[in-house]
């Protein structure tokens, strides 16, 4: 019989954390059209329609019409929102309310014009990032979305029709809707609809009909708009199928989607490097495949003015919202960089931009290096290469407020000149020259060529490339003319000098190329050993903090170290509340911070949410819970845009969360320990007292009651037996309040000594008098020194510790009892010795373990006690700054040592006459 196939165990969990996942989120449906005036919106709205019909809840957050009256019919028994004015430049414009709907939260809410974008003030840039927030709160949204307006295809489409759409949205946003619908209609029917007027009004129609909507545009978008929208079925299908693969838990199953590597995207410095990115995001897409972008700095590019290096970063945080991996490497050979990141991310293809041709004279001009395609090609083989073609017509990236603020001219500006690197080298020049006159009839022009050479090595050196050129150049005319004849002349009487000439000129330039080359390795190498001592400082002085107060103050200082400007590290309350600064910083905002924390979200400076703050809100994310937020404010805002310092800054965030949460558990584990014990001792104090409480009260019942019964001349008899036993009772409940007496002394440190000078005889006979009862007919001999002083201690605390400790060996040890006392310098010492069996052995090396509470030397006895009398000892000893001790004697038994300190006593005052 065939076995039958069972689940596998990871695929189910898998499947089931998905579905917990998407059940607590709410679904997107997207009408998806090729352009406007094909239905989409009527085609939502009808389907609204019914499901207000079916009994559901549907609410109209967003609808625009644009004037059909066919559209607006649909409108009818619909609730809609109020919409939100905003004042902007002395307009208010009516916007979408993202707070209401989610006070409101229907079951389905209408969101039109999905690339909405948002006016100036709103939480989020663009109305996509609202429907984000919507669906994380676990409503479903429907929307609409011409094909035009997604971000990958935005350089094909502005080609095809030569319109430029500046409102764009992330092909993920498409790629994780639930439900794709798409409305189509043949470009005849939409001519026609849009010369009835049916799409714009007359003057628009005219106007569009001349522009985009020409067949041959409409045909075009009709096929990439099938295209898409098979491609998110495809993706559908294959959900289906890995689902059922996991389901019957055939490994089989799941190998017939094996996809090929990844795609890497090289991101130049060109104009068209955001149509690279879009074609290797759609080419990502359609093979169902991860993909990274990466810009390789040079030191030739280092020195790009600030606004073409705003335009890169742009491009990096492109990549990123179309679901790439981002990074910036550094290198002088740019194949050779790409090659190791491709074979390191596993990369099967590589995505360039296709170089522009030269022209005019350049074309003639020999080729200065090998192409950048042959050069991989070279160095890696087995890489697939593909070049992309730019783009006739896109539109441009947006400049965000953070890069803008950055550059204030026009997007031209160059990198400023370092005047005082020049002037140096010009400086050095005169002066190798005033040095060398003197000695030009002294020394060869050999050896003069060779000073000037290393005038031009020291400059390269200081100042870099720019300079050191300069000095090459007047270092070589200055030879010419002051020292090769005919002298004060740049006439040359011997061709050779030409040669010379040269050489100096190639050795120059060639010392500040590499010197100016081993700066920008040098200048990475600071940049990647700052990162990485940051992270380990940071992390070594995490490792030792106890308190949360000390993570807190660690992680601001290494944040504030690393990036400058302020930085702030909020934790939670008791409540998981996020706790506030009493006095926050200027541009600090809680409410965002509050929403960062609740969302598990960056947001403010450099996000797409609530971009225009001054601060970047990061949350503390720990493995298990958001621990708080980290707040930054930092001293070049630049930094937040390039992909390495933005992980280096989650990163920190994320040490300083596992490090919250280690303080976290650390205090609750704490607590566990505390609350056991308390345990344990509330136990031991119950079983000490169900047992030594119950046996004397028992007695003393039995006892009571026989003397109804017995004799009178037995009655005395029965007399001491119950005064015996009340005794017991009576020391046992002494104990329990003398120890309950001194532990709130100790805790309080208010333990309230009768300190006085005593006489040692007296008080060990006073507590054998007193321990008489309980030793009955024990034999106790005493071992004093003759000549013992007067020490300072209270008597009826040492007394009880005297007592206690002849009661302990009357129960566990053997006659005789020696009780012994001797002076040493600084110290009184009192000892209690039987010749019994010894400690346990199982105590041996562990003796300290007697004195704690509930502790006795027979777990199981018969012996009455509750284990309080050594506890009680040990507290009285330690409160005159003492310490007891016990071990086994040489000759048997068990010795207990209590050691007091004392001081001279003071001189007698003398007689008065």
């Amino acid at each position: 019989m065939n076995e039958v196939l069972r689940p596998d165990p990871d695929a189910l969990l898998a499947q089931l954390r998905s579905d917990e996942a998407r059940a607590q989120r709410g679904k997107l449906r997207i009408y998806f059209g090729a352009s406007a005036g094909v239905g989409k919106t009527w085609a939502m709205l009808s389907a609204a329609q019914r499901e207000r019909a079916a009994g559901r809840d549907v609410l109209i957050g967003v609808v625009e019409t644009h004037g059909r009256s066919e559209t607006a019919a649909l409108l009818a028994g619909l609730d809609a929102l109020p919409l939100r004015e905003i004042a902007y430049r002395g307009r208010t414009l009516a916007e979408f309310d993202l707070d209401t709907a989610l006070a409101r939260k229907p079951a389905v809410l209408l969101v039109d014009e999905l690339a909405h974008t948002n006016a100036p003030g709103s939480r989020h840039a663009k109305r996509w990032q609202d429907v984000q927030e919507l669906l994380a709160a676990g409503i479903e949204v429907w929307s609409a979305l011409n094909v035009q307006h997604l971000e990958s295809l935005n350089g094909t489409v502005g080609a095809i029709t030569g319109v430029r759409v500046h409102e764009t949205v992330p092909d993920t946003v498409l790629d994780e809707a639930d439900e794709v619908v798409l409305v189509d209609v043949t470009p005849d029917e939409l001519t026609a609809r849009l010369a009835a007027g049916k799409v714009y009004l007359p003057q628009q129609a005219e106007r569009a009909a001349q522009n985009f909507f020409r067949k041959g545009n409409l045909i075009a978008l009709r096929e990439i708009a099938l295209r898409r929208t098979a491609e998110h079925v495809e993706d559908d299908v294959r959900g289906w199928r890995v689902e059922q693969s996991g389901a019957v838990g055939s490994g089989r199953d799941l190998q017939a989607w094996n996809t090929s590597g990844a795609i890497l995207a090289c991101v130049g410095p060109h104009e068209g490097a955001a149509q690279t990115v879009r074609t290797a995001a759609r080419l990502a897409g359609q093979l169902n495949v991860r993909w990274h972008a990466v810009y390789v700095e040079t030191p030739r590019l280092q020195r790009l003015a600030a606004a073409e290096r705003d335009r890169i970063l742009a491009v990096l945080k492109l990549a990123e919202e179309l679901g790439a991996a981002t990074a910036v490497l550094t290198g002088s050979d740019v194949a050779e960089q790409l090659a190791e990141q491709a074979r390191r991310l596993n990369c099967a293809t590589l995505v360039l931009g296709r170089s522009q041709p030269e022209t005019g004279w350049r074309r003639w001009w020999p080729a200065r290096a090998v192409p950048l395609a042959r050069a991989l090609a070279l160095r890696a083989p087995a890489l697939d290469i593909m070049e992309v073609a730019p783009a006739d017509s896109a539109r441009r990236l947006p400049r965000t407020s953070l890069q803008g603020a950055l550059v204030d001219s026009d997007d031209h500006e160059k990198a400023p000149i370092h005047w005082p690197g020049y002037a140096w080298a010009a400086a050095t020049s005169i002066a190798l020259t005033l040095l060398c006159t003197p000695l030009a009839s002294v020394l060869e022009l050999s050896n003069i060529v060779m000073l000037f050479l290393l005038g031009v090595v020291g400059v390269a050196m200081r100042f870099g490339r720019g300079p050191s050129a300069l000095a090459a150049l007047l270092n070589v005319a200055a030879f010419d003319y002051f020292f090769v004849p005919p002298r004060l002349s740049f006439a040359v009487s011997d061709v050779q000098y030409v040669l010379t000439f040269a050489i100096m000129l190639g050795v120059g330039l060639l010392v500040g190329q590499l010197t100016a080359g081993l700066r920008f390795a040098a200048g990475v190498s600071t940049s990647r050993e700052r990162r990485a001592r940051s992270l380990f400082e940071l992390t070594r002085e995490l490792s030792a903090a106890l308190e949360a107060s000390q993570v807190v103050s660690l992680g601001t200082a290494a944040v504030r170290g690393h990036f400058g400007g302020d930085a702030l590290v909020l934790v939670t309350d008791a409540a998981d509340q996020l706790v506030m600064p009493a006095d926050a910083p200027e541009g600090f905002d809680p409410q965002v911070a509050d929403w960062a924390f609740r969302h598990g979200q960056s947001a403010g400076l450099a996000t797409a949410t609530l971009a225009a703050q001054p601060w970047h809100y990061v949350p503390l994310r720990a493995p298990m819970r958001v621990r708080g937020v980290l707040a930054l404010s930092p001293a070049q805002p630049r930094w937040l845009l390039i992909p390495e310092q933005a992980q280096q800054l989650d990163t920190l965030a994320r040490q300083i969360a596992i490090a919250l949460e280690r303080v976290h558990y650390v205090e609750v584990a704490q607590q566990a320990v505390v609350e056991m014990e308390s345990e344990r001792l509330r136990n031991a104090l119950l079983g000490a007292i169900s047992h030594d409480v119950r046996t004397p009260l028992t007695a003393l019942i039995a006892l009571a009651e026989s003397l109804q019964t017995l004799p009178p001349e037995e009655h005395a008899e029965a007399a001491r037996a119950i005064v015996a036993q009340a005794h017991e009772l009576h020391a046992l409940v002494s104990n329990l309040l003398d120890m309950a007496r001194l532990e709130s002394g100790i805790a309080g440190g208010a333990v309230n000594l009768r300190r006085d000078w005593q006489s040692v005889e007296e008080v060990v006979g006073s507590a054998i008098r007193a321990a008489r009862t309980s030793l009955g007919g024990t034999v106790v001999q005493t071992a004093l020194d003759p000549d013992l002083p007067l020490v300072e201690f209270d008597a009826v605390l040492i007394e009880r510790v005297l007592v206690n400790l002849l009661e302990n060996a009357t129960k566990y040890g053997a006659p005789p009892i020696v009780v012994g006392a001797r002076a040493e310098p600084g110290a009184l010492v009192l000892t209690v010795r039987d010749h019994g069996p010894g400690l346990p052995a199982a105590l041996l090396g562990h003796e300290q373990k007697l004195f704690d509470k509930f502790t006795r030397g027979e777990a199981e006895s018969a012996t009455p006690g509750v284990g309080l009398g050594l506890a009680i000892c040990k507290a009285v000893v330690s409160a005159h700054g003492g310490e007891i001790t016990a071990e086994n004697a040489r000759d048997g038994g068990a010795e207990f040592t209590v050691t007091l300190p004392r001081r001279e006593p003071p001189e007698p005052a003398e007689a008065q006459i």
